[in-house]
């Protein structure tokens, strides 16, 4: 069945189109004088009538379609319609009735596009209504006021004819006192499709469904060994509860035939909610996770489902695979983020559910492609690319839809979905009557597509990466017609993928200009690409001082994916909140391994020992750090007989280590050291710490001196003592022997003898081991110690 209406170069040709256009005004030149005669009395009641119309016309009152069962009937069935009726208008509408009106079939897909577009009651095409015992009658429609209806209709009563898509109406006739006639005063469009025997050649149809979120995990982990996780906020508990969108798309997914396709990170995500986690809040500030059993739950249930069904594995965190071909390539090290994130895909889908998964396939947002994309797509090993039909579009003027499957070159296939059926359930299907109408739309166009050739075709739906709850019950409700219907069956994505692909489908990827603008304007700039590349120059720079790495390269790796995701489309702000967040981490544990800053230091004397603390506030040991200090002024002070001295540095976790550094001063005077720390390769590490050393050296002239001093008055003391020797010795011959025998001058009637007297007149102490002489020098350095360096600090010797 060819569809031309869907392609161009079907019009007629401008010739053909002038004839038709002459021979109307020849045959309309009659009517013309009875046309002008009628103008004055259309004239007149025009006024009359515009005031009817604001509360009559076929969109007076909204017809509502809740529930279409069977969706897709068959002989023997009975066909029941059920939903309301809601007078808009400002007057009542009497003697009406609800009834069913069944159209020509549609024999293209675009037909059906054009039928679901039209709002308005159009006499003749519409068709008329199915009769009068089909029907419910009203005695009066109050405004604003909704009334319930349900009609039922056995499907032979429909007289329905060939296989095919028939448009069924839902209708609402009754009169106003405006205008006091019967008219259609509202109308609900549907589609009935209509296939009671198998097709004689099925459509193999393959249906993608997502499990996919938004970043929930920040970079943040617990001081402990477990490295508690911490979450943005408690979001992702509401959606895997009892109810909630992965709830439902899990408890929705299980009894269907479709092939699953999950960002890894998701994944990651729940599991470390089974276990202790904290949820972020104000400030530096975290509460308790609490939903460890919704988690166990939901895991295990998913591990059920998948045990026997395709699982396709995103890159972990799903990366923005336009923004990174657009924005990201020109940024050293964008693309192995997406080799990383596709390395770690299948470890966590295969750890979390214990199946193997396929990571061959690439999925752009929604399918649209141009040659960076797929570049960038297959450069981490992808070899398959999910497009879609509106972006990869037929330019053959085919008059059916080619199989999914086409060869791109480079060994690449795109695997284009089908936009109509990919894009059936966006929107608002919170109200019954939208998601019917969904539905129903879905299924015409499936079998719109069956019914085009005898040729046998495989499709692929993509649908939105994220559904709602309620989109994503109006999908299965549509997928479980269909895969119980006559014209399609279900087939997995790698063997869509595989199928032989059409010769005559279009192969070239569409230009960059093609792509579009909508979607570019949301994607991650360029500066968010160069953010990553900051942080992750830091990171390198930390994780090589740490004795185990893995529990800040892990973490932070999957941080930098999530900065990457295409869930932060639309999300500009927060985007950037989370990589400043990650940066500002980083920063934070990078600055727990710091020198203590010191003071100016004191250094007496031509050399001593300076001591510089480094401090670890890390729960890991830190290694592999150099500590290097620079003299400013090498001619003046010296570190270990040259400009600087590096020594290697060890700290333990939560300790500090001095290290200490021989120095030599050639002059007196204030000179500037500098303490840096820096990596094994030469990169710097942490800030430097600058302070003064001041040098004051005794020389040897001062020596001299001192020593000359020392000399006299050594010299005048031992003159004294003479003197003194010689004077008592005159006295005593002056006086001559006594009576009795000469007593000895020091004897013990003389308790002072003269040199008693001369060491007290001298000033020197009576005995001569006494601990401390008046000339000992005062130590010129105080204790060693690791605290941080006080005002005017003097140094060991």
């Amino acid at each position: 069945m060819a569809e031309a209406a869907d392609f161009q170069g079907m019009s007629p040709s401008p010739a053909r189109r002038w004839l038709r256009r002459t021979g109307a005004l020849l045959a309309g030149a009659p009517l013309l004088a009875g046309l002008l005669q009628l103008s004055a009395v259309a004239t007149a009641g025009a006024a009359e009538q515009t005031s009817a119309k604001a509360a009559s016309g076929s969109q007076t009152v909204s017809v509502s379609v809740d529930t279409f069962s069977p969706s897709s009937p068959t002989d023997g069935d009975t066909l029941t319609i059920s939903g309301t009726v809601t007078n808009n208008g400002k007057q009542a509408v009497t003697g009406a009735h609800v009834g069913l009106r069944l159209g020509q079939a549609l024999t293209t897909r675009s037909a059906i596009d054009t039928v679901a577009k039209r709002t308005d009651y159009v006499q003749g095409v519409d068709g008329s209504e199915v009769g009068d015992k089909y029907t419910e009658k009203f005695a009066k429609l109050t405004p604003g006021v909704a009334e319930p209806f349900t009609l039922s209709v056995p499907v032979d009563k429909l007289d329905l004819g060939d296989d095919g898509v028939y448009p069924l109406a839902v209708s609402l006739s009754g009169q106003t006192s405006a205008q006091p006639w019967e008219q259609v005063l509202g109308i609900q469009r549907t589609f009935l499709p209509w296939q009671p025997d198998e097709a004689d050649t099925r459509t193999k149809t393959t249906y993608l469904w997502p499990l996919v979120s938004n970043v929930h995990m920040t970079a943040q982990t617990g001081s402990n060994e477990q490295q508690t996780p911490v979450f943005l906020n408690d979001d992702l508990a509401k959606e895997i509860s009892p109810g909630g969108r992965l709830d439902q798309m899990l408890s929705l997914g299980k009894d269907l035939d479709v092939t699953w396709v999950i960002d890894p990170d998701l994944l990651a995500s729940v599991d470390a909610m089974t276990r202790s986690y904290k949820i972020q809040g104000d400030g530096d500030t975290t509460t308790t996770g609490t939903h460890q059993a919704v988690a166990k739950a939901w895991l295990a249930e998913l591990q059920s489902v998948v045990a026997d069904k395709e699982v396709v594995a995103l890159p972990f965190a799903d990366p923005d695979l336009a923004s990174l071909a657009h924005n990201g390539t020109s940024v050293t090290g964008s693309l192995s983020h997406l080799k990383d994130a596709t390395d770690v895909a299948a470890s966590t889908v295969e750890t979390v559910l214990h199946v193997t998964p396929s990571t061959d396939f690439a999925w752009p947002v929604n399918g649209a492609v141009d040659p960076s994309i797929i570049k960038v797509a297959t450069s981490a090993g992808a070899d398959k690319v999910i497009a879609r039909s509106d972006s990869l579009q037929e330019t053959g003027g085919l008059p059916y839809t080619p199989s999914a499957a086409r060869p791109i070159g480079g060994g690449t296939t795109a695997v284009v979905a089908d936009a109509r059926l990919s894009t059936a359930f966006e929107g608002d299907l919170t109200k019954a009557g939208s998601a019917t109408l969904a539905e129903q739309q879905f299924l015409a166009q499936s079998l719109a597509l069956d019914l085009q050739t005898d040729k046998q075709r495989s499709i692929v739906v993509a649908p939105q990466r994220m559904p709602t709850a309620s989109q994503a019950q109006a999908m299965a409700e549509a997928l479980t017609t269909l895969q119980g219907s006559e014209w399609s069956e279900s087939q997995d994505l790698a063997a869509a993928a595989k199928a032989k692909p059409d010769p005559s489908a279009t192969t070239k990827v569409p230009s960059s200009s093609a792509y579009p603008s909508s979607l570019r304007k949301q994607e991650l700039p360029k500066s968010a690409f160069e953010e990553i590349a900051t942080t992750q120059d830091k990171l390198d720079n930390f994780r090589v001082i740490l004795t185990d790495e893995s529990r800040v390269v892990t973490p932070f790796g999957r941080a930098l994916n999530r900065e990457m995701s295409t869930s932060w489309r639309g999300e500009a702000g927060e985007a950037t909140n989370f990589r400043q967040g990650v940066l500002d981490y980083l920063e934070d544990l990078t600055n727990q391994v710091k020198l203590i800053d010191k003071s100016e230091t004191k250094l007496s004397g031509r050399s001593a020992t300076i001591p510089v603390t480094v401090q670890n506030n890390l729960v890991q040991g830190v290694g592999h750090l150099f500590l290097r200090l620079t003299s400013t002024s090498p001619t003046r002070l010296k570190i270990g007989g040259k400009a600087y001295q590096e020594q290697r540095v060890t700290v333990n976790g939560g300790h500090s280590q001095s290290v200490k550094f021989t120095t030599s001063a050639n002059a007196n005077g204030k000179v500037a050291v500098i303490a840096q720390l820096y990596t094994e390769d030469g990169q710097e590490y942490g800030q430097a710490v600058s302070f003064d050393v001041k040098v004051t050296e005794v020389t040897a002239t001062v020596m001299l001196v001192i020593g000359g001093g020392v000399l006299l008055l050594v010299l005048a003391g031992f003159r004294m003592y003479t003197h003194r020797k010689r004077a008592v010795a005159r006295q005593a011959e002056e006086e001559g022997p006594d009576d009795g025998a000469a007593e000895d001058p020091d004897g013990p009637e003389n308790p002072e003898g003269p040199q008693d007297r001369l060491k007290e007149e001298s000033g020197t102490p009576s005995r001569a081991d006494d601990p401390e002489q008046p000339s000992d020098p005062t130590p010129d350095t105080a204790p060693e110690s690791a605290d941080p360096s006080g005002t005017g600090e003097r140094v060991d010797r």
